[in-house]
């Protein structure tokens, strides 16, 4: 098979090109649109269950909401555990699934029981949390203003209705928090002698605000052929409008809302505050992202997004950065950048002094931009992002062995031949043996290629956090040796033959003669004394192992003698 490969390639050099050259356009573009992120996403698939209720305290919350809300979810397939928190006036469900689940199968089946779990009257509808994950917030700004005369209400009502919505419309946002301030409230503040003085109850009075608080339809009027919408105009947008809501009518006088509790703006019961720079409170806008989008892209479009929002809040309230992750993203790319180029610009001055040849050393140079394009292409089909733990990974030693040991032995054939010969190869002679060369050493390179991969197979078994962090490495790793084979037996050995010289050096290159000068005197003693060379490297693996050995027997007694006095 392998033969049969290099065959072929050798047989069609110009359809390898035209495929090689295919496989840059398609990888380059790959790469360009391959997700970036500082390291990879370790959370587990979750579901947030939000429920409120102002009016219960933790331990009403536990009993009456959180764990209704546990039970209900429990049992669901693929749910690996159910944690909470119940706090004064808020019930949160964390349910945690498989890593292979589908986010939104589970937050189906969340819904679906929801329905079914047995709350108090009153309680509202519980709420799910965002697509999003424990490394999904990326952006956090705060609001502040020069005006002292500016409160933090009016902040948090700038922020939740002109700068929120506009940030939502962000693609790959999956919510924006706020935080800090004081969320408006229309309060009416009832006065229980009033509503005994005209015979209320306090439910009278919620219910007539309630039902004078929306618009209704009264169909359309016609008259000479002009139809004209009837409709009643009830919902309240002022302090006078609350007030002036009739409540009932006793012998004839409507008795309205003002004379029977005060109405003020004030604010809903605040669990904290967010101060910044020393200068007092502020409101805190914190942007999360959809679970698998590219948090670069979502972070840099957030930005761009809020300088554009600065233009609509008046003159006094500015907008500032807090966190951007890009920040740490362009770190991590500069970081993989110059480890890649470092890398690869040191692999190939190697190759250059260890083959000796500019036309070889770039013949095998070129395994890796091309191995690193099938990689790229390999992780955004998969969707792994590149990250300092995926694409930093690269060794582009590893990747370009197969390319050295194929060239290497064409390049040799070719000289040892020519040396026969005593004459420059003719073209037939030249074209025999570079075909026959990498014939030679397709099984080793398989072999070799196969062996390193092997290396990294056992990292695919890790589960858990282990496995969401070092599993995109090996997947990467492995992708990578794929493609550095698939190269080495098809692109390389055509390359070869279109780009080598027709005359080739004799002699070794310098370095390998001066590795040869010191190696060869250690070698004849090594080889005279071969029984004492057997016995240090016998030594050297038996000692460590006894000493390992010993040394963990002994600190294991010495704790176990401690524990027992402790005892």
């Amino acid at each position: 098979m392998l033969n049969g490969l290099i065959t072929w390639s050798l047989n069609n050099r110009l359809m390898v090109c035209i495929l090689a050259l295919t496989g840059v356009v398609i990888g380059g573009k790959a790469l360009m649109h391959i997700p970036i992120d500082a390291f990879p996403d370790t959370t587990p698939v979750q579901v947030q269950i939000n429920t409120t209720a102002p009016a219960l305290n933790p331990t009403e919350i536990e009993a009456q909401i959180t764990l209704p809300i546990e039970l209900a979810v429990s049992g669901l397939p693929g749910l690996n555990n159910v944690r909470s928190v119940s706090k004064f006036g808020l019930s949160q469900v964390v349910a945690t699934f498989d890593d292979d689940s589908n986010i939104i199968t589970a937050r189906q089946l969340i819904s679906e029981r929801l329905a079914t779990a047995d709350l108090p009257e009153g309680v509202p509808k519980p709420e799910l949390g965002p697509i999003s994950t424990g490394l999904g917030e990326v952006f956090h700004y705060v609001l502040r203003s020069d005006n002292p005369d500016r409160t933090l209400t009016e902040l948090r009502e700038l922020h939740d209705w002109v700068v929120k919505p506009e940030m939502l419309k962000v693609a790959g946002t999956a919510e924006i928090n706020s935080w800090g301030g004081y969320e408006k409230q229309f309060q009416v503040l009832t006065d229980p002698g009033r509503l005994i003085k005209y015979g209320l109850t306090f439910d009278e009075l919620s219910e007539a605000l309630e039902k004078n608080n929306q618009n209704v339809g009264g169909g359309i009027l016609k008259s000479s052929g002009v139809g004209i919408l009837v409709h009643g105009v009830g919902i309240v947008t002022t302090l006078e409008d609350i007030e002036n809501i009739v409540v009932k009518s006793v012998d004839g006088i409507p008795v309205r809302v003002k004379n029977v509790a005060e109405v003020a703006i004030g604010h809903e019961i605040r669990r904290g505050a967010v101060t910044a720079d020393g200068k007092g409170e502020v409101v805190l806008g914190l942007g999360f992202m959809l679970m698998g989008e590219n948090s670069h892209e979502v972070t840099r479009n957030l930005k761009k997004q809020l300088a554009e929002v600065q233009k609509a809040l008046p003159e006094d309230v500015r907008v500032e950065t807090v966190y951007d992750r890009t920040d740490l993203v362009d770190k991590v790319i500069e970081t993989v950048s110059h480890n890649l180029l470092v890398g690869a610009i040191l692999v190939i001055v190697v190759l250059f002094a260890l083959i000796g040849n500019l036309r070889a050393g770039l013949i095998v140079a070129s395994a890796i931009p091309l191995s690193l394009i099938f990689a790229g292409t390999y992780m955004l089909e998969v969707g792994i992002a590149a990250s300092l733990l995926s694409l930093g990974a690269l060794d582009f030693g590893l990747v370009v062995g197969g390319a050295v040991v194929m060239v290497e032995n064409m390049v040799r054939r070719l000289a040892d031949e020519q040396h026969r010969l005593g004459r420059k190869l003719l073209p037939d002679e030249r074209s025999k043996i570079l075909r026959a060369a990498p014939l030679e050493v397709a099984r080793p390179v398989a072999f070799g290629v196969g062996i390193i991969i092997i290396v990294f197979v056992p990292i695919l078994t890790l589960e858990g956090i282990e496995g969401k962090l070092f599993k995109p490495m090996a997947l990467t790793m492995i992708a990578a040796l794929l493609g550095s084979l698939i190269l080495a037996l098809t692109v390389v050995p055509v390359l070869a033959t279109m780009f080598l010289p027709h005359s080739m050096k004799e002699k070794d290159p310098l370095l390998i003669r001066m590795v040869q000068y010191f190696y060869q005197p250690i070698l004849k003693v090594a080889m005279r004394l071969r029984y004492v060379v057997l016995a240090i490297a016998l030594a050297l693996v038996v000692l460590p192992v006894l000493f390992v050995m010993f040394g963990v027997s002994k600190k294991d007694a010495g704790g176990a003698e401690l524990e027992v006095k402790e005892a």
